[in-house]
């Protein structure tokens, strides 16, 4: 199964999220803001050492049909190139803020050879909820070849803090790991190397 964490680096709750990983032995995938990862760069590298994978979640945080065609074009481009600045990586992965492409984004991101990705389980956790809640949403789908969305900032959310989403880590991957399920990167699950 996947796990996947949108929206960060963020000091609030990657740092956290990366040692509740370490302490389940799961690994995942970080799509990154471009923005987050400017004014946190070393956090964005940390993730790469602890061995977890990176990919895009867009330089802002926008809705890209609230974007020009111009803007929704280059707002991939420009992650992207942040994201390989910051952390060496070349990204294989886009995810686009609120699961929304455009036409034009779409486009962008064929030409810069991302492989979209979406998400098949969530935990809710953009609420303010607590981590057992986000655990118990995202157990509902716990299967093999599921993409579990969490996030590892609040500052695109309605919560205060992004700490619950560490918190339902090891209550996510115990029944996980009861039903035989490793907790992976994108990569590793649907094949190639992860970055």
């Amino acid at each position: 199964m996947a796990l996947t964490f949108d929206d960060g680096p963020d000091p609030d709750a990657t740092p956290a999220v990366l040692d509740a990983l370490d302490a389940a032995g799961a690994r995942a995938t970080f799509f990154l803001i471009g923005e987050q990862l400017m004014r946190n760069i070393a956090l964005g590298r940390e993730i790469i050492s602890r061995g977890h994978e990176v990919a895009v979640h867009g330089f802002t945080h926008l809705r890209h049909d609230d974007m020009t065609p111009t803007a929704a074009r280059d707002d991939p481009a420009r992650a992207l190139g942040t994201v390989e600045a910051a952390t060496g990586r070349r990204p294989r992965f886009y995810r686009p803020p609120y699961g929304r492409f455009t036409e034009h984004s779409y486009a962008a991101c064929g030409k810069l050879e991302f492989e979209p990705v979406y998400w098949s389980a969530w935990g809710g956790d953009w609420e303010d909820v607590s981590g057992e809640r986000i655990a118990d949403m995202a157990g509902r789908d716990l299967r093999d070849g599921s993409i579990l969305v969490l996030h590892d900032s609040a500052r695109y959310a309605v919560r205060p803090s992004a700490q619950p989403t560490a918190e339902a880590i090891p209550l996510i991957a115990k029944p996980a790991g009861e039903l035989g399920l490793a907790l992976v990167t994108l990569g590793e699950a649907v094949g190639g190397v992860g970055s």
